[in-house]
C-alpha cells in the first residue's frame, strides 16, 4: 500500500490545484444528502379517480410528475408539486393550491392505519374526499402510505428555507447554497381510456319444487364493486364487502336446505351479484336488459320480489329501503310484514323500519340498486336492505371503509335474520301459524361464522374499484368457483359502454411508483461555480503577488 504514497504525493506539486482539491472537493460532498438511502426514495403511489359517467367527467385528468416539491403552505407552487398529509388538507386550500397558485401535482401522505382514528377525523375526511370529487382537477393528484422515510422527506421539505419562502434576499441567498430539495417524478405516460372495457356479473338459481317455469321467483341482488377517491384503495369492507358475503351465504344455507327434494318449497331464486354498482348500476341495468327484453328465458319472468343487499354489517339497524311501499294483499306487502315480524319476535335487538323514498328522476345518478328494477318498465317490487339510514352517509363508498373483523357478529346475525325471513315467507310459515320465534337456520344449518369470517378477510383486502376488475380477473374466478358449489347454472353477463355515446369511460393507470429524488436548486449550480472560481482566481494572485 505504501509504495503508492509518492504517486499521492505528486498532486501537491501543482500547489493550487492540490489546495483546490482538498478544500473544493469536501465543500461538495458536504453539500449533498446525509444520507445516501435518502438522495433517491421510491414508493408506490395511487392516483385519483378518473372516470366519465353520463358525459360528466371526473377526477384527476392527469398522471405526469417531474416537479419540484413544495409543501402545502407555500406562496409559490407554480408548477411545483404539493407534498401534504390529509391531515392538514382542506377543500378550500386544495382548490387554492390548483385553481389560483398553479401546482402542477398533489401528493397527499395518508395514515397508516385509518381503522383507529377517531370517528370525527374520519369523517372529516370523508367529507372531503367526496367534495374532491366534485372538483375540476386538471393535475395528477396521488394518495401514499406515509412511512418513515416519507415522514423525513415531508418533514425536509416543510422545514426547507427557499428562494420562495424566503423573507429577504439574504435569507434566500443563504437558502439556496445550504438546503436541498426533492424533485417528484412519475415515470409514466398520460393516461388513456380503456377500450371495451367489460363489467361482469355472476347470476346463479335455485329451481323450487314444481314446474321450473310456472314457480314464482325471489331474487337476491347485490354489487360486489367497491368506490373510493383512488380506485386502488378502494376495499368497501362494509360497501359492499357485506353484501356480497350475505349473498354467498344465503346461496349457501338455501342450496343445504334445497338439496333435499322434501325441504323444496315451491319458489325459484335467484342470486345475483352485479358489476359497477358503483357507476349507476351498470350490471344490473344490462341484467334487466337481458332477462325482460327475453321473456322465454328470462329468470324474472315471475318475481314475487328483489331484494337488494347493501351494506348490511356493523349495526343493529336494518333498513329496508323501497320506491314505492307494496300495496296490502300483494306478495311483496307479506315479505316486508314477515320482516317486521321475525324482528319483533326472534331478533329483538335489532331495528328494523321501512323507509319510503320516491326516485328522484332529476339526478343522473341512482341512490339504491333496487330502484333500477322500479324504473324498469314492468315496475318490478324491489327494496334495498342496508343499515345506512340515508344513501348519501358518510362512510359509503369511500377509502376509510376498511375491514374491521369486530362487526362480524353483527353481520353473521343479520345473515340468519334475512335467511329465516325468506324461509318463512317462501314456505307460507305465518299463514300455516307456525309461531315467528321458531328458528329454520339454526345446530348444523346454522350461519357458518369461519365461512363469513374467510371472505370478509378476503374482500377486505382486496381492491375492488370497478376499472380494476376486468372479465379475466382472479377475483371472478374465485367468486365463481365459490358460487357454484351453491347454486346451479352459473352464467355470466357482460355489458359494454356503447362506442358512440358511453355511459361510463374508465382510465389506466389508477396505481404506479414515485421517485424522490434529492436535489440542489439549478441556482446552486451556479453559486457553486462562482465559488470555485473566486477560490482558484485568488490562489493565482497570491502566487503571482508572491
Amino acid at each position: 500500500m505504501w509504495e503508492n504514497v509518492p504517486d499521492f504525493l505528486e498532486l501537491f506539486r501543482n500547489f493550487p490545484v492540490s489546495i483546490s482539491v482538498l478544500f473544493v472537493v469536501p465543500v461538495v460532498l458536504l453539500s449533498g444528502p446525509s444520507s445516501t438511502v435518502m438522495a433517491a426514495h421510491e414508493f408506490p403511489v395511487f392516483r385519483m379517480q378518473q372516470y366519465d359517467l353520463h358525459q360528466t367527467q371526473v377526477g384527476s385528468r392527469s398522471s405526469l410528475v417531474n416537479m419540484e416539491a413544495r409543501p402545502l403552505t407555500s406562496d409559490m407552487l407554480t408548477r411545483r408539486c404539493v407534498v401534504t398529509r390529509l391531515s392538514d388538507l382542506t377543500i378550500e386550500r386544495f382548490k387554492e393550491a390548483v385553481q389560483t397558485l398553479g401546482a402542477g401535482a398533489i401528493l397527499i401522505l395518508l395514515p397508516k392505519n385509518t381503522s383507529i382514528t377517531a370517528l370525527e377525523q374520519r369523517e372529516e375526511w370523508q367529507q372531503l374526499e367526496r367534495d374532491l370529487l366534485t372538483v375540476e382537477v386538471p393535475v395528477a393528484v396521488y394518495f401514499a402510505y406515509e412511512d418513515k422515510e416519507l415522514t423525513e422527506i415531508y418533514k425536509d421539505i416543510e422545514t426547507a428555507v427557499t428562494s420562495d419562502q424566503a423573507g429577504s434576499a439574504f435569507e434566500a441567498l443563504l437558502g439556496v447554497t445550504s438546503t436541498s430539495g426533492y424533485q417528484m417524478v412519475v415515470n409514466v405516460g398520460e393516461t388513456k381510456q380503456i377500450k371495451d372495457m367489460a363489467i361482469t356479473s355472476l347470476q346463479g338459481k335455485l329451481v323450487g319444487r314444481g314446474i321450473d317455469e310456472q314457480l314464482p321467483t325471489i331474487a337476491i341482488v347485490t354489487h360486489y364493486d367497491a368506490f373510493g377517491i383512488a380506485p386502488s384503495l378502494s376495499f368497501g369492507a362494509d360497501d359492499n364487502g357485506s353484501g356480497v358475503v350475505a349473498l354467498l351465504e344465503l346461496a349457501r344455507l338455501f342450496s343445504r336446505l334445497y338439496s333435499d327434494s322434501r325441504m323444496q318449497a315451491r319458489y325459484n331464486l335467484v342470486f345475483f351479484l352485479s358489476g359497477a354498482g358503483k357507476f349507476n348500476y351498470q350490471g344490473t341495468k344490462k341484467w334487466l336488459e337481458d332477462n325482460l327484453d327475453n321473456p322465454e328465458t328470462s329468470v324474472l319472468s315471475d318475481v314475487d320480489y328483489v331484494l337488494c343487499l347493501d351494506s348490511i354489517g356493523k349495526t343493529d339497524n336494518l333498513f329496508l329501503h323501497v320506491s314505492k311501499p307494496p300495496k296490502e294483499g300483494t306478495l311483496a306487502f307479506s315479505l316486508v310484514e314477515e320482516f317486521k315480524g321475525v324482528a319483533e319476535a326472534t331478533f329483538r335487538e335489532m331495528n328494523f323500519t321501512t323507509i319510503h323514498k320516491k326516485i328522484n328522476l332529476a339526478e343522473d345518478t341512482l341512490s339504491w340498486e333496487h330502484e333500477r328494477f322500479s324504473l324498469h318498465t314492468q315496475r318490478l317490487p324491489a327494496g334495498t336492505l342496508s343499515h345506512y339510514v340515508d344513501p348519501q352517509v358518510f362512510g359509503r363508498s369511500s377509502i376509510f371503509d376498511v375491514r374491521s373483523p369486530e362487526s362480524d357478529t353483527k353481520l353473521e346475525r343479520n345473515i340468519a335474520f334475512i335467511a329465516e325471513v325468506l324461509a318463512r315467507h317462501i314456505f307460507n310459515f305465518t299463514t300455516k301459524g307456525y309461531p315467528r320465534n321458531m328458528r329454520i337456520f339454526s345446530g348444523s344449518m346454522a350461519v357458518d361464522s369461519n365461512f363469513v369470517k374467510t371472505w370478509m378477510d378476503y374482500l377486505g383486502s382486496q381492491a375492488r374499484a370497478a376499472q380494476l376488475l376486468t372479465k379475466d380477473h382472479p377475483f371472478f374466478t374465485g367468486l365463481e368457483q365459490s358460487f357454484s358449489k351453491f347454486v346451479k347454472d352459473v352464467k355470466r353477463f357482460t355489458a359494454k359502454a356503447d362506442r358512440r355515446d358511453p355511459e361510463f369511460v374508465f382510465y389506466d393507470r389508477p396505481d404506479t411508483t414515485m421517485f424522490a429524488y434529492r436535489v440542489k436548486p439549478a441556482v446552486f449550480d451556479l453559486f457553486l461555480a462562482l465559488g470555485i472560481a473566486s477560490y482558484l482566481g485568488l490562489f493565482y494572485l497570491a502566487l503571482v503577488v508572491s
